[in-house]
């Protein structure tokens, strides 16, 4: 995890602490459960597939200029070394451009049709 991930962390549980009111231990746990929730849901690793091919999806936020933004990454293993990429504000917003950015690499490559770059980046 990167060294300004952790610090903005531990400054949002600051936050939280300084606050929240004074409550009993099951009030905090729940506010804790509720941040920690928040935060585990900003990464996103999953599976995807295109064109017969399976492929990850990573999706990791990262703060720039006091900021959050997503820096998202895709690939293909066994089929080729080409990896999108995109960085984003919109934790939505960077899948389609992660997913657009290696179309239009495997297109280039020659890997796949116009067509089928075009029925896929429409879905």
């Amino acid at each position: 995890m990167r060294v300004s991930v952790l610090t903005s962390l531990v400054a949002v549980a600051f936050l939280v602490a300084l606050f929240a009111p004074e409550c009993q231990a099951q009030g905090w746990q729940a506010v804790a459960a509720a941040v920690a929730s928040k935060i585990v849901g900003l990464w996103r690793n999953e599976e995807t597939e295109l064109l017969g091919h399976k492929c990850r999806f990573t999706v990791k936020p990262y703060i720039k200029r006091i900021q959050l933004h997503y820096k998202g990454k895709m690939w293909c293993p066994g089929w080729t070394p080409i990896t999108g990429e995109a960085r984003t504000r919109s934790h939505s917003g960077v899948a389609g451009r992660t997913a657009r950015d290696f179309v239009e690499k495997a297109f280039r490559k020659g890997l796949i049709s116009e067509q089928d770059a075009k029925r896929w980046l429409s879905s």
